[in-house]
């Protein structure tokens, strides 16, 4: 995530919020893996398969660690992806990860994680709140 331009992460960014303008730009103009990574994070499963199928499986284990999967946090660490796994923990919210980050001058990756976390939140909230729910 980190070899990413500063414009391409900050419209995966406004993807996450849901912007689908943006998640269609990065899917046509060369960044499939961050347009799915939007969808899998929006609990999309077949997003999330074409990430494990297409040689994206940090991406799969992010989006699951994200979703509170320990196993999928420790599966990061120990295939080296020290960087998502910290990424994971502050968009679960970790106020030490995202300090590291403010720390080693990766602002841009607090304003993205806290989308993610809010996002999150969101979905929750509505997932129990049985005024929401679509049958």
């Amino acid at each position: 995530m980190i070899h990413y331009p500063a414009k391409i992460l900050i419209a995966f960014g406004e993807a996450v919020d849901e912007n689908s303008k943006f998640m269609y730009w990065l899917m046509n103009n060369g960044y499939p893996e961050l347009a799915a990574l939007t969808n899998a994070l929006h609990t999309n499963e077949e997003a999330f398969n074409w990430l494990m199928k297409n040689k994206f499986p940090q991406y799969g284990a992010f989006v699951k660690a994200v979703w509170d999967d320990d196993k999928a946090l420790e599966w990061l660490r120990t295939n080296e992806f020290e960087f998502m796994a910290r990424f994971a923990e502050a968009s679960r919210g970790n106020e030490e990860t995202l300090k590291w980050f403010l720390a080693n001058n990766l602002q841009v990756f607090v304003i993205l994680s806290k989308k993610i976390y809010a996002y999150k939140q969101r979905k929750l909230d509505d997932l129990s709140d049985y005024h929401k729910i679509q049958f």
